[in-house]
């Protein structure tokens, strides 16, 4: 292992975690992992810290979101910019899958992604209100609990009870970008399965469809598709989840047939015609948003629930998403 990487684990001190923490965390994963996932984060939060990024994109005004609080303020957009990010909306997607097996025909998936609860009360009260009186069969979360990177955690955690009272049946989640693994235990204890390069079977009158997950693509890179993937089999009806659609290529190779991702806000801060200033992602612009495809895989991008450093937006209403499976 390099000299980079052993540095790197200098910076994650067990002591810092609870013990019961850490050994939960390094029984299900291992331990190598565990201090890899964890070097990796405070590294990347102080690199994020300390380097000047693209004003444009949301990623890049944690040294300025004063600054853009203050100018919104002082034009009068900055609460309609709120009230815009507190009006969740319900959208619906057919998905029409290749072997989708018969018992599966009509399967319902609520996907809410970039909740970043810490964010705006307002939004969860909100996003609460929608899921109320939805019926649906499984829910998938699809990462970045957290909006401020550097924050405590019992914060998120007190949040995402609120809005886990309110979600019904399994729940399935991955880590974003913004999430420390040091979440998982915590979301876990909320009724959260959470995959971390794993997958489950789902059951339905005797017959079965394949859910994995991987961890975050985007900063961390500890993604790992022949992991996630390596209990479904070939002729399995196989649905990933990830954070970030960056992984699109690599999915359309592995097999899976449908992919639900989030990460981009959909651009959070819009043109008219909700065109997207940036996407912090690299894609296709075409894949920022909503319902795409690429060769045989089928994805869809969450604009999310929720507002990245700023609780603002404009042009690019926030969402959750009921996804209904059908035959293709």
């Amino acid at each position: 292992m390099g000299e980079w990487i052993w540095r790197q684990f200098l910076l994650y001190d067990p002591a810092s975690m609870k013990p019961d923490i850490v050994q939960r965390l390094e029984q299900r994963l291992g331990r190598q992992y565990v201090r890899q996932r964890l070097a990796l984060e405070d590294d990347h939060h102080s690199r994020l810290k300390g380097r000047r990024l693209d004003f444009f994109h949301p990623e890049g005004w944690y040294s300025v979101h004063t600054l853009i609080r203050n100018t919104l303020k002082i034009t009068g957009l900055y609460a309609r910019g709120r009230k815009n990010a507190a009006c969740v909306e319900l959208r619906h997607n057919r998905v029409s899958l290749s072997g989708l097996p018969p018992a599966f025909e009509g399967f319902t998936l609520l996907h809410i992604s970039d909740m970043h609860v810490d964010m705006s009360h307002e939004a969860m009260s909100c996003l609460i209100e929608r899921v109320r009186d939805i019926d649906y069969d499984l829910c998938v979360l699809t990462g970045d609990y957290c909006g401020n990177d550097f924050g405590a955690r019992d914060s998120v955690l007190r949040e995402m009870a609120r809005v886990c009272r309110h979600l019904r049946g399994q729940v399935f989640g991955v880590l974003g970008n913004h999430d420390s693994l040091r979440l998982v235990p915590g979301l876990e204890d909320l009724g959260i399965r959470m995959l971390l390069n794993e997958s489950v079977a789902i059951e339905r009158r005797g017959e079965r469809i394949h859910l994995a997950g991987i961890d975050d693509a985007h900063y961390f890179r500890v993604h790992n598709l022949a992991r996630a993937c390596a209990d479904v089999p070939a002729e399995g009806c196989a649905l990933l989840l990830s954070h970030t659609p960056e992984i699109y290529r690599l999915a359309a190779c592995a097999g899976f047939k449908l992919l639900l991702c989030g990460h981009t806000h959909g651009g959070q801060v819009c043109l008219p015609g909700r065109l997207p200033i940036t996407l912090d992602a690299r894609v296709p612009r075409h894949m920022g948003a909503g319902a795409w495809k690429f060769a045989d895989l089928i994805g869809y991008t969450s604009v999310g629930a929720g507002a990245s450093v700023v609780p603002v937006r404009f042009n690019c209403p926030p969402e959750i998403t009921l996804h209904r499976l059908g035959a293709a």
